[in-house]
């Protein structure tokens, strides 16, 4: 039996914010601001093309006093539409991007606050700096450089952020006095489009900004054993869908755990599939949660076991080769996720991106992240996405 979902139609529709065409109550004056913070060397610039697009322009450094990166960004201030409506439904972003490997992109409104300019650059880390909501998201590459959406649901905005990363230290979910909810979107004051936390060039193009309420949903339960609803067309970066009764347990994860991906996506459709959790993992120590228990299910005779790519079948990491199997259970047991080295890495089939740290399958998969240390290259691979079974 599978999960089905029937959507109603429903009558909201989409609410502009943001346009550069002129028209009134949409069309703002955007300003450029570089990182100002202790010498801070990030620089960037703000250009229109009336009638079409701004662009954000830069790059991203360190600022050499905290070793750390800074951020440009592109802000405005005035009175937005009331996206009350949207309560509950995404932000949506149209734009395209000559750096779509950048991992720092956010967006941030403010609402209910003296100073829209003063709490987004706190977080709600400082007094009164609360107010300013802000989201991480990624870009899609295009090989014909064409505009798309990003949406991002309002559940995955905050105002308990980092000043110094721009990452959240509290989210939506975990406290509900930073949601994003209807009386915050009724009364939007400040927008600003970021490039924050992350080294790098910047060159991305805003066509518009959109508030999208929510579908109406009506869920049918039963059972989701071999249903595979995987992403949405523009969002599935896999040849094809997750393989049925996938190794370890992984299978028996049939819910996504970041909250603006589809709900009837599992955990592997989401860590794998989903460009929209690029820049995310499954949960840290997964494999040695109690229904997955990876280092129980393997020989501890230091005997190798290939793991597969869950969606093509191709073999990808062999382990423990070089080393025992205490070695790899270790090296594992320090970053949180499987880790391999050089002599287990099947290098035929990964495809290792070490600017952005992006690992992907030859057939599409993503895989994780190459993180290397003092010991040398390093693949923290997500399980959900290695366990699959050879391919016939």
């Amino acid at each position: 039996m599978h999960l089905f979902a029937l959507v109603a139609a429903t009558s909201l529709s989409t609410v502009p914010l943001v346009t550069f065409d002129g028209a009134p109550g949409t069309t703002f004056k955007f300003v450029e601001l570089n990182d100002p913070v202790m010498g801070g060397q990030s620089t960037g610039t703000w250009n229109v093309t009336k009638g079409e697009f701004g662009t954000m322009k830069g790059e991203v450094v360190d600022v050499p006093s905290l070793s750390a990166p800074g951020f440009i960004k592109t802000c405005a201030d005035g009175k937005f539409a009331d996206a009350s409506s949207a309560a509950g439904g995404m932000l949506v972003l149209t734009v395209r991007s000559r750096t779509p490997d950048y991992r720092g992109y956010r967006v941030s409104f403010a609402s209910g606050t003296a100073s829209g300019a003063y709490a987004c650059s706190g977080g709600g880390s400082i007094p009164f700096s609360r107010g300013c909501f802000k989201s991480s998201f990624v870009v899609m590459p295009s090989a014909a450089y064409e505009f798309f959406d990003v949406e991002i649901p309002f559940a995955n905005f905050t105002d308990l952020w980092s000043p110094a990363t721009g990452e959240p230290t509290s989210t939506c979910t975990q406290d509900a006095s930073a949601c994003a909810t209807a009386k915050v979107l009724a009364s939007i004051t400040r927008f600003e489009l970021w490039a924050e936390g992350a080294k790098g060039a910047v060159d991305i193009d805003l066509m518009r900004v959109t508030a999208k309420p929510a579908d109406a949903r009506v869920s049918l339960l039963g059972l989701r054993s071999g249903y595979s609803a995987r992403p949405p067309a523009r969002y599935d970066t896999c040849s094809a869908a997750i393989q049925d009764g996938l190794k370890f347990g992984i299978s028996g994860r049939t819910e996504p755990t970041l909250p603006f991906v589809d709900m009837d996506e599992t955990l592997a459709e989401q860590v794998c599939c989903d460009v929209r959790a690029l820049p995310y993992a499954e949960p840290q120590f997964l494999y040695d949660a109690p229904d997955i228990a990876l280092f129980d299910k393997l020989p501890t005779d230091s005997s190798p076991t290939t793991f597969y790519d869950s969606v093509c079948g191709l073999p990808l990491f062999t382990a423990p080769r070089g080393r025992t199997f205490a070695d790899f259970q270790a090296d594992t047991a320090e970053h949180g996720w499987p880790s391999f080295r050089p002599e287990e890495l099947i290098a035929a089939n990964v495809i290792t991106n070490e600017t952005t740290g992006f690992v992907t399958s030859k057939c599409g998969t993503h895989l994780g992240s190459y993180l290397p240390d003092e010991k040398g290259a390093r693949w923290c691979i997500d399980l959900s996405c290695i366990a699959g079974h050879a391919a016939a």
